[in-house]
């Protein structure tokens, strides 16, 4: 059945009903759409707002999935990607380039941190970071040590769906009844995660100990066997962990003293999301790789590169190539997405918006604190975390699945709130948001919290 889109709000019906039918919803159940499950049918945007087929208008809190950094409705990268395809739309990476590609490659070594200088593309941050791990793998193996094969992840980290994506992932329990067994030679490590350390320590008399554990783990492995840590500066589905100081100066030693790359995973974090460029900078981290997607298009277009340092990339001259190829790498209508998207962070001085909004944002968050249940506050730039708790002292987490955390999500949502809300309320809004959009997001959060303690008692 075709299903004019002339008049979406009159045939709204026949349209949930045809996605119900026909669409199978990410991380959802079969027909979620035609449930009362807060899927909705979104029809435009614009900033920061979208609006869904039913006329409702909502602050995109969570910028999509942590990626439309630059706002909805920039007519200008559509336009960029539409004179490109009228061009070339496609060449294949194995046989030839494009100059978008080349443009984009240029200017990604010119604002990553280092001397990381060029770039691999593929077409998300799944890919990327499946790229990266075989990138590391063949690193050593051309360099003459086949044995290093081992890649060290933390636990809590997401790192991306695809196999060796979720192998590293520290979230791969959730996976492990549907895709065990995972790739073999991942192991996890602690997080630097200070409101539930490990160790059962508080910085700084810990001493670093999450880091120490990857050196011993290194150890523990026979250093000749692993190939890589792979972490984000930020860990966001961790629950927006920003390490304490010093944390990653430690691990960069760790993995220079034992010949082990460092892959920085800035998926969410790149492009502007922590008030710096990339995240790695607010700690003068150069990662011998690099992974990027989600900002740097905006999610105007599917889009992915991993950065690499001169050592990484020279292992692969002569007869080393690169045993790896994906077939929508280097899309060139795709680069003009990601170059005009770039162009609108530089020149609309978005970095620093999200610097400035996002202090103002967490001192707006901090004042949540009054509540009960909540437990912490944590951000950096314009990603945020609000971290719920059943009790202060024993910092009981509220199960995803629980009455609570659904009265949550329904009440921001009727709001007029789009986030992702567990027993973490996580925030990542477009970095154009303006000083009363923060304060809308905040009395929203204050409003539906305290509806929540009221309604199951815990105010």
């Amino acid at each position: 059945m075709s299903i004019a889109i002339t008049d979406p709000a009159s045939n709204e019906a026949a349209l949930r009903e045809a996605g119900s039918e026909h669409i199978f919803m990410h991380a959802s159940p079969y027909r979620a759409l035609a449930k009362d499950m807060g899927k909705r049918i979104l029809v435009e945007g614009k900033g920061c707002i979208v609006k869904d087929i039913d006329g409702n208008e909502f602050i995109d809190a969570l910028a999509g999935l942590w990626l439309v950094n630059v706002g909805h409705g920039r007519s200008e990268i559509g336009d960029a990607m539409a004179k490109q395809a009228s061009m070339l739309a496609y060449a294949s990476s194995t046989q030839a380039t494009t100059i978008p590609a080349i443009q984009l490659a240029t200017h990604l070594a010119e604002i990553t941190p280092g001397d990381l200088g060029t770039a691999f593309f593929c077409s998300g941050g799944s890919e990327a970071v499946e790229s990266a791990i075989k990138i590391a793998r063949q690193y050593h193996y051309h360099n003459g040590e086949p044995k290093r094969q081992k890649v060290i992840g933390r636990r809590g980290s997401y790192h991306g769906a695809t196999y060796g994506a979720m192998s590293v992932s520290g979230t791969r329990p959730n996976a492990e009844p549907y895709h065990s067994p995972f790739m073999h030679g991942v192991l996890h490590a602690s997080p630097p995660y200070c409101y539930r350390c490990d160790f059962r320590q508080t910085f700084p008399a810990c001493d670093l100990l999450c880091a120490d554990q990857v050196e011993q783990m290194i150890q523990y492995e026979s250093p000749e066997t692993v190939a890589a840590v792979i972490a984000e500066p930020v860990s966001a589905s961790n629950g927006i962990v920003i390490p304490p100081d010093g944390y990653w100066k430690r691990l960069r030693e760790i993995c220079d003293k034992h010949g082990v790359l460092l892959i920085t995973d800035e998926v969410i974090n790149g492009f502007g999301r922590t008030g710096k460029m990339f995240a790695s900078e607010h700690w003068d981290l150069v990662g011998d790789i690099l992974t990027m997607a989600k900002g740097l298009s905006s999610g105007y277009a599917p889009i992915g590169a991993v950065m690499c340092r001169p050592h990484v990339v020279e292992a692969f001259e002569g007869d080393n190539k690169l045993t790896h190829l994906l077939t929508y790498g280097g899309h060139a209508a795709a680069c003009a997405a990601a170059l005009a998207n770039i162009a609108i962070i530089e020149n609309e001085g978005l970095v620093e918006n999200s610097a400035k909004m996002g202090e103002h944002l967490l001192e707006g968050l901090n004042g949540l604190r009054h509540h009960p249940i909540v437990g912490d506050v944590r951000g950096l730039g314009l990603i945020a975390g609000v971290e719920l708790v059943k009790d202060r002292e024993t910092k009981e987490k509220f199960a995803e699945s629980s009455d609570e955390i659904k009265h949550l999500n329904d009440g921001l949502q009727e709001r007029g709130l789009l986030t992702r809300a567990n027993h973490i309320i996580s925030l990542s809004p477009p970095l154009c948001i303006t000083k009363d959009e923060v304060e809308r997001i905040v009395s929203i959060l204050d409003d539906a919290i305290g509806d929540l303690e009221r309604t199951f008692g815990y105010a």
